[in-house]
């Protein structure tokens, strides 16, 4: 799990819900699972937990993406500790939390990429990318 400075966003992987403890420690509160190649997450109830099952490439449908990115921004917008998994850590979530950042920040998709690669290692499928960046626009 890695913090995303000035935010309250950490990004993870779904092995980093294994250890409830450290989620809870961290004080997160809320958890964005994004895997739909993985199994429903088992966490504790007093977390909020939201599915968006996107494919890590092209062809997830356009409304799923908008809910994911204006589910981040939300939770950005209310300073609410929110862990960001997707299966290995390294393509959806940093991309979808970057897309969310952009919009709260009111910048580009590219400046909320690079504070995230700041972070350590991602690795964003390219058909992914096309479609978050045909789909955000900073509202």
């Amino acid at each position: 799990m890695r913090s995303i400075p000035q935010t309250s966003l950490w990004l993870g992987h779904r092995g980093d819900v294994r250890d409830l403890g450290a989620i809870v420690d961290a004080g997160i509160v809320a958890l964005i699972d994004l895997a739909d190649n993985e199994p429903l997450l088992a966490i504790s109830r007093e977390l909020v937990y939201c599915r968006f099952p996107l494919i890590d490439g092209a062809d997830n449908p356009a409304w799923l993406l908008e809910a994911a990115i204006g589910c981040v921004e939300q939770m950005v917008r209310l300073n609410m500790p929110t862990l960001i998994v997707c299966s290995a850590g390294m393509s959806r979530s940093p991309l979808i939390a970057a897309a969310g950042l952009a919009r709260w920040r009111r910048c580009s998709l590219t400046e909320s990429l690079e504070v995230i690669r700041l972070t350590g290692p991602m690795d964003v499928s390219p058909g992914l990318l096309g479609e978050v960046c045909s789909h955000h626009a900073p509202s």
